[in-house]
């Protein structure tokens, strides 16, 4: 027989292969939800260029997870806002960093969220570059985790 007379099958014969070949979904188990991290306690001050963000203080930023995890979001994405910043970057991996101190107090609250973080230094040098500048030279940080 001919193809409209026989529609093969074989891709919807049951739910896992109908799962696989339907068209895209989203749902907020698909979300990453953006935290601006900043030093202090019980600080939330909305960012201006961004309607609805807040710079938050660990403290508020656990709180804030709690809420997102609640709401079936899959994790949150963490970017530091340093105290201070020097040529180096040395707030954006040192363990008593804003973002450090954040991931800790998040996977404190919220043991099954997905916790990401912003790895760029450019918001913590002094040069605004996102790696260390030594004259001419570009260098990399590497092993700059956080331990939980």
């Amino acid at each position: 027989m001919a193809f409209p007379q026989q529609r093969p099958r074989r891709l919807r014969r049951t739910e896992r292969l109908r799962s696989l070949v339907r068209e895209t979904s989203l749902s907020p188990g698909h979300l990453i939800y953006p935290l601006f991290v900043v030093p202090g306690a019980k600080k939330r001050t909305e960012i201006g260029s961004l309607p609805g963000c807040f710079h938050l203080s660990v403290d508020e930023a656990a709180r804030e997870a709690r809420e997102v995890e609640s709401l079936g979001i899959a994790g949150v994405i963490l970017f530091g806002l340093p105290a201070h910043k020097d040529p180096v970057g040395s707030e954006g991996y040192t363990d008593d960093g804003v973002v450090p101190e954040a991931v800790r107090a998040i996977r404190a609250a919220c043991r099954d969220l997905l916790v990401m973080t912003d790895v760029c230094l450019c918001e913590y040098t002094s040069h605004g570059h996102c790696g260390v500048v030594e004259g001419e030279d570009v260098l990399t940080l590497h092993d700059a985790a956080v331990s939980v």
